[in-house]
């Protein structure tokens, strides 16, 4: 299975860079991922953010590849205990199919990306700095594979 984490959004701070780099590292063989950011839509005065969104979407819907199972994050989406997300996790493996995860930018998903989601997955009610959540999804992914694996990481 091939897995790609898709954010709107580029140049995540140094911290967050280092800290993805590192559980991205120890995934590299339970679950490979891939980060594909895209550049945000523009945004300013005198511009429409719904255009942004929209411009954002399309590049977004344009890096899935195939019969992929894509989760958009979204704050109305389910959310899961560490342990959800690692049997998550082994249903996504037993599909066979590439996994994409979506992370929208700051004003949300375009509808088309939502549409074409078969999850939503909430991080919960606190709003996040953006770059921020690419390194707790990686995270969390990493917990659900070491709870897969009975590795003792994941101490409830």
């Amino acid at each position: 299975m091939r897995t790609r984490l898709i954010s709107v959004g580029e140049r995540m701070p140094s911290w967050v860079a280092e800290g993805f780099a590192e559980y991205r590292k120890r995934l590299s063989r339970e679950l490979p991922i891939e980060l594909v950011e895209i550049p945000l839509g523009n945004r300013g005065k005198g511009r429409d953010p719904l255009r942004a969104v929209t411009d954002e979407g399309t590049a977004v819907l344009a890096a899935l590849t195939g019969d992929t199972h894509v989760v958009a994050l979204d704050g109305a989406g389910k959310t899961w205990s560490s342990e959800q997300l690692a049997t998550q996790l082994a249903g996504w493996r037993m599909q066979g199919r590439d996994l994409a995860i979506l992370i929208g930018g700051p004003d949300g998903h375009a509808p088309a990306a939502l549409e074409r989601s078969q999850q939503r997955w909430s991080l919960g009610p606190l709003t996040l700095p953006h770059m921020l959540v690419r390194l707790i999804v990686v995270e969390q992914l990493y917990r659900a594979a070491t709870i897969l694996a009975g590795h003792p990481y994941h101490r409830a």
